[in-house]
C-alpha cells in the first residue's frame, strides 16, 4: 500500500516549506501599526541563519481592511518592504488574509456590525473583495510562496454558536475564497488556513470538510496543539493528524506547531520540536511552519498578551532575538533534510494498514456524534503501537472502501463497521490477508456491543453476550498467557496489559470457539486471542480492548500490544526492512528516487540507549558513509542513516 508523501514542486528553492509563522516582536498582530523594519530583517536573519527559508504571514484584519470598500495603503507599503526583506534573506513567505482570529482572541474589524462571515452575501463578498485585492497586489512579488485564506476560521466564524455552519456553506464560502485569488492570475499554492479541524481528522464536524473543499485548495495545514497524558501518543499526536489530512492526497504542511516555554522546561521544548518534526515527516508532513518567530515580553500589557500571558513565550527565538531550543532542532532538522535530498524522498510501501472507520467522518442515521472520540482514541494509540513495532502502516479508510491491498488489516478497538466492510474484510482474508480486531464494547450505555454483523462468523466463535449488559473486567491487569505459538510468542508466555476504560468500555468479550482456536487465554482461562483460518489467510479476534485500554491509560507506552502487532506482521508476512529489539525505539525508511534508502530510528526512552537495528543489508552514516551496527541515541533522540 502506498503511504501518503506528496510534496509541492513550484518554487524548488523555498522547498520544502521550513519556517514558522510571523509576527515581529515589535508590535505582535499589531507589528503593522509598529513596523521597524531593521529588526524585521534581523529577526528574519536570524531565522535564515538557522536554515529556514519560510515564514508565514498575516494582513491583520482590522488594520488593513479599515472600512468596508478601504484597504491601508500605508500598511501594504509596509508589508512590502517585509517582502523586500524576505528576497534580501532568501526566504519565501505566506501571506494570510483574513486573519480575525489570533491567539486566544477574535478582532473584527469595525465595520463586521456582527454579520455572518459564511452566509451573509454583502459580508462574503467584503471577504473575497479583500482578497482579491491583496492577492492581485502581492501576487508578482518573488517573495511570496504561497496563500492562506484565514487564520483558524473554525475559531472565528461560528465557534461559540450552539450548530456549526453547515458543510455545504463553509464549502461554498472556501470555494469564493480561493476563486477570488485565483481569478487575479496568482500561481501559487493556495489553502485555508482553517487548521485541518474538520471532521476527517478530528471527528467533530465544524463546516470544515477536507473531502469538499479539495476542488479548491492545492495542500492541506494541520495545525496541532491538542494535548496527551502519555509521552509517546503526545511525540505522535501531530504525526497522526498529519496522517489522517491526508484524506484528499494532496501535500499536508505542518502549518502550525509549537509550544509555550512558560508551560515546558527549554530541553523538553527542544525534545517536542524533534520529536514532532521528525516523526510527522514520517508521517507524511512535507512542510513545517513552527509557532512562531518570536517571544513577545515586552507587550505584556497588551491583548492577547494581557490575558493569555503563556502566548508570550511561544517563540523559537527570545524578546531579543536569541535562538531558543527549538530553533536549534529546527536547524539541525534542516541540515537532515539536505543531506538526504528531501525534496526527492517518499516514504516506502507498506505491507500493513490501519483501518479508519467510515463511523468517525459520517453521520450515520441514528448514530452518535460521541462514539467518535472512541474511534479517534484508539487509532491514534494503534498507530502509536505500529511505532513501537516498527511495523510501517497505511492508513485506508471504511469510507473509501478500503483502497489498497495489505497483508495485515488492523482495527484497533474497532466498534463500528459498515456491512460492506465486514464482507470485504472476510473476502481479503479468505485471499491471504491477515484482518485483526480487538473487541470494545464501546463507551455510552446505547447499544452496548458491536455495531456489525455476524462477528461470529467472521472470527469462527460463538458470543455469549447478554443484551444491553456488558461484561466487566474485574482484574486490574490483563494477562494473556499464550497456548501456541504466534509469529515469535511462544507457548506460555504471557504479555500483560493494564486495564482501563468505563462502566461501559471496561468490557471483554465472552466466546466459545467454533471454527476458530485459542491461540491464549486470560488469567481466568477465557479466550483472550483467537485465530480463524479461513481459505488462504486469516482473522484474529482479541476480546479485550487493548488499545482502548492502553488509550485511556497515562504514561503507558510502550505497552505489551506491540508484542502483538509483530507477531501478527510474521503471521502475515509483512516486510519490515529494519526493527529495533527495544519498543522505546521505532524505525522507518524513505527512499529517494535514486534508489536509495534513509533509516529514521526515534527514541522515546527518556534514558540514553544504544541500539543495534535488524536491517535488510548495512547502515551506513550520512556525513562519511562509515559503516555502523550500533547506533548511540540520546533521551528522545533521533538518529538517521543509509541502508545499502
Amino acid at each position: 500500500m502506498r503511504r501518503h508523501s506528496a510534496q509541492l514542486t513550484h518554487q524548488p528553492d523555498v522547498l520544502p516549506w521550513l519556517g514558522a509563522n510571523f509576527w515581529s516582536r515589535t508590535g505582535g498582530p499589531l507589528m503593522w501599526r509598529n513596523y521597524d523594519p531593521a529588526i524585521v530583517r534581523d529577526e528574519l536573519r536570524v531565522l535564515a541563519g538557522h536554515g529556514l527559508n519560510t515564514t508565514r504571514s498575516f494582513f491583520y484584519w482590522p488594520d488593513f481592511h479599515p472600512e468596508p470598500d478601504r484597504i491601508d495603503d500605508e500598511l501594504c507599503a509596509r508589508f512590502e518592504d517585509f517582502l523586500d526583506a524576505h528576497v534580501e534573506t532568501g526566504m519565501g513567505t505566506i501571506p494570510t488574509f483574513i486573519v480575525g482570529h489570533m491567539s486566544g482572541e477574535n478582532w473584527d474589524p469595525v465595520w463586521r456590525g456582527g454579520r455572518d462571515l459564511y452566509e451573509d452575501v454583502w459580508m462574503v463578498g467584503r471577504q473575497a473583495w479583500f482578497v482579491s485585492r491583496m492577492a492581485r497586489r502581492f501576487k508578482d512579488h518573488p517573495a511570496v510562496t504561497g496563500w492562506l485564506i484565514t487564520n483558524e476560521m473554525p475559531g472565528y466564524g461560528r465557534i461559540y454558536q450552539v450548530d456549526p455552519p453547515s458543510s455545504d456553506v463553509v464549502t461554498a464560502w472556501a470555494q469564493a475564497m480561493c476563486n477570488a485569488v485565483r481569478a487575479t492570475g496568482a500561481t501559487q499554492p493556495v489553502s485555508l488556513g482553517d487548521g485541518a479541524w474538520g471532521i476527517e481528522v478530528t471527528g467533530r464536524d465544524n463546516g470544515f470538510s477536507l473531502r469538499e473543499t479539495a476542488e479548491y485548495v492545492d495542500f492541506v495545514g494541520p495545525h496541532v496543539y491538542r494535548s496527551d497524558t502519555d509521552r509517546p501518543r503526545q511525540h505522535y499526536r501531530a504525526a497522526f493528524e498529519c496522517e489522517l489530512a491526508s484524506v484528499t492526497g494532496q501535500p499536508v504542511v505542518l502549518e502550525e506547531f509549537g509550544l509555550s516555554t512558560d508551560t515546558v522546561s527549554a530541553a523538553n521544548a527542544g525534545v517536542y520540536y524533534r520529536q514532532t518534526l521528525h516523526n510527522s515527516l514520517l508521517g507524511g508532513a512535507t512542510g513545517w511552519l513552527a509557532w512562531n518567530n518570536t517571544d513577545y515580553d515586552d507587550l505584556w500589557d497588551q491583548s492577547p498578551y494581557d490575558h493569555h500571558p503563556f502566548e508570550m513565550h511561544f517563540g523559537i527565538t527570545d524578546a531579543t532575538g536569541a535562538p531558543k531550543e527549538p530553533l536549534r532542532e529546527l536547524a539541525a532538522f534542516a541540515g537532515v533534510l539536505k543531506a538526504v535530498d528531501f525534496p526527492r524522498c517518499g516514504r516506502s510501501d507498506a505491507d500493513a494498514a490501519l483501518v479508519v472507520p467510515a463511523f468517525l467522518e459520517r453521520g450515520y442515521p441514528y448514530s452518535r456524534p460521541a462514539d467518535r472520540p472512541l474511534i479517534f482514541t484508539s487509532l491514534h494509540q494503534g498507530y502509536v503501537t505500529a511505532r513501537a513495532a516498527d511495523l510501517p502502516v497505511a492508513l485506508t479508510r471504511e469510507a473509501d472502501g478500503l483502497p489498497g491491498e495489505a497483508s495485515l488489516y488492523l482495527l484497533p478497538a474497532t466498534r463500528q463497521l459498515t456491512t460492506r466492510t465486514r464482507r470485504e474484510l472476510a473476502r481479503r482474508a479468505a485471499e491471504g490477508a491477515t484482518v485483526y480486531l480487538s473487541f470494545c464494547s464501546g463507551e455510552h450505555p446505547a447499544t452496548r456491543g458491536p455495531w456489525f454483523d455476524d462477528l461470529d462468523g467472521l472470527f469462527g466463535v460463538e458470543s455469549q453476550l447478554s443484551y444491553g449488559v456488558a461484561e466487566p473486567i474485574g482484574d486490574d491487569v490483563l494477562e494473556m498467557t499464550f497456548t501456541e505459538d504466534l509469529g515469535d510468542l511462544r507457548a506460555g508466555e504471557v504479555l500483560r496489559f493494564l486495564v482501563a476504560g468505563n462502566e461501559d468500555s471496561r468490557a471483554y468479550l465472552p466466546v466459545v470457539p467454533r471454527a476458530g482456536r485459542v491461540v491464549a487465554v486470560d488469567a481466568h482461562g477465557r479466550p483472550a486471542l483467537i485465530v480463524n483460518d479461513t481459505g488462504a489467510g486469516r482473522t484474529v479476534l482479541a476480546t479485550y480492548p487493548l488499545e482502548h485500554m492502553a488509550a485511556r491509560t497515562a504514561r503507558v507506552n510502550p505497552e505489551a500490544t506491540h508484542r502483538l502487532y509483530a507477531a501478527l506482521a510474521q503471521v502475515a508476512g509483512v516486510r519490515r526492512p529494519v526493527t529495533v529489539a527495544d519498543p522505546h525505539v521505532s524505525a522507518d525508511v524513505l527512499v529517494h528516487t535514486d534508489g536509495r534508502r534513509f533509516v529514521w530510528l526515534v527514541s522515546q526512552s527518556p534514558e540514553p540507549l544504544v541500539v543495534r537495528p535488524a536491517t535488510e543489508g548495512k547502515l551506513h552514516g550520512l556525513a562519511d558513509g562509515t559503516p555502523v551496527e550500533d547506533v548511540p541515541l540520546d533521551a528522545y533522540g533521533v538518529a538517521v542513516l543509509e541502508l545499502r
